[in-house]
């Protein structure tokens, strides 16, 4: 059986949660670097494999997966190990809906593709997109506090990594880009330094990938 290979961007949050999962499963996969600022995801090569044109898209068991969510869930249940939603329906729901939270209310506003058309085609000057992408998170983040804390252990929900502290720690990651004050989001931080103390965590950081020349 072929390597799984994962076309990523190092800096793409949605393709951060996805390396996130494939080291806490095990899985062994080459990595395609697809250089987001200069375009790569239009070339037509690309194009012709993931019409969306984005990253992250999973090559694996002679499927072409792509969205980093639907990714996690094929992994969880492709590799049950170090399962990354539980298996209870309301647990499950609490999980999923964390989840979502980041990777549908607060991410999409903040994708570079959105922040580009801000500036190129809008006009809007840096200053004017960095604080869209702050108004976001910081709409965002409270409510996320609020949800997990009732739940939360040492993660977002207990005391094991889930597909929600997937989705988290890549998006504070963004946050302290942007300058982002995180300190009134105590649960947040807490299950963030959990998560970032294991070694799947550790090894899928942005600082830990190969850049494109």
């Amino acid at each position: 059986m072929s390597r799984p290979v994962f076309y990523e961007y190092w800096r793409s949050s949605a393709a951060y949660r996805v390396r996130i999962a494939l080291k806490l499963k095990g899985v062994d996969y080459e990595s395609r670097q697809i250089d987001l600022r200069e375009g790569a995801q239009n070339s037509p090569e690309y194009r012709a494999i993931n019409p969306f044109g984005l990253v992250p898209m999973l090559e694996i068991d002679g499927h072409q997966l792509t969205q980093s969510l639907a990714i996690l869930n094929y992994l969880d249940i492709r590799y049950p190990n170090r399962p990354l939603i539980p298996a209870m329906a309301a647990e499950r729901a609490h999980v999923v809906a964390m989840s979502l939270a980041i990777a549908c209310d607060i991410h999409p506003l903040n994708n570079l593709r959105v922040l580009q058309y801000l500036k190129r085609e809008l006009g809007h000057s840096q200053d004017e997109v960095d604080n869209w992408y702050r108004h976001w998170i910081v709409t965002g983040l409270p409510a996320l506090e609020q949800q997990a804390k009732p739940r939360s252990g040492a993660f977002l929900f207990g005391d094991a990594p889930t597909a929600a502290d997937i989705c988290l720690v890549p998006q504070l990651y963004n946050a302290r880009r942007f300058d982002v004050p995180l300190d009134d989001y105590p649960t947040l931080l807490r299950a963030e330094e959990s998560a970032n103390k294991l070694d799947a965590f550790a090894a899928a950081h942005p600082d830990r990938q190969e850049v494109p020349a």
